[in-house]
């Protein structure tokens, strides 16, 4: 069972690739330094407006691009707890999962406003806009999915198979 997630809505549009996630030019860097430079290129402000549990929300095809396994760390290292978009890239979603980093895919992510106030249940498969007093449904993971986030990643899961 996934516990429930809290908080305000960062909101940004289409496309947003692995390169505007966590620059190239910082891909050397150890993975504590990566998230202060999280999207930055597309907000300088981002890392300083976050708060620890805030919701990051976006249109279609979020994570395209470059793979970058540690987008979703940088994502999490500042401070995000989730993020609700439109669709993922396939690379974004899989490494995501991989890594146990919560996202969620919404058709109605035109309802969702910057500043929201959001309640996620994804055991229950809903999105609740506290301030519109409205309740989204989301899919489901697969319970392949659902185990490896459970399991804290794919690494963890792996190594807890070959433990038995």
């Amino acid at each position: 069972m996934q516990k429930i997630i809290r908080g305000k809505v960062w909101k940004y549009g289409d496309n947003i690739n692995t390169d505007v996630i966590i620059p190239a030019r910082y891909a050397a860097c150890c993975l504590s330094e990566l998230s202060q430079h999280c999207m930055e290129d597309l907000d300088p402000n981002f890392v300083k407006k976050v708060k620890r549990g805030d919701i990051l929300v976006a249109g279609k095809n979020f994570g395209c691009g470059s793979s970058r396994e540690f987008a979703p760390i940088a994502i999490q290292g500042a401070g995000i707890s989730c993020v609700i978009a439109k669709s993922f890239a396939r690379i974004f979603f899989r490494n995501s999962i991989n890594m146990a980093f919560p996202i969620f895919e919404l058709e109605e992510i035109d309802r969702i406003e910057e500043g929201d106030k959001l309640e996620i249940n994804p055991s229950a498969g809903e999105i609740k806009n506290l301030g519109k007093n409205e309740v989204y449904k989301i899919k489901l993971m697969e319970e392949l999915f659902q185990k490896v986030m459970a399991s804290g990643g794919l690494l963890n899961l792996v190594i807890k198979g070959m433990e038995k």
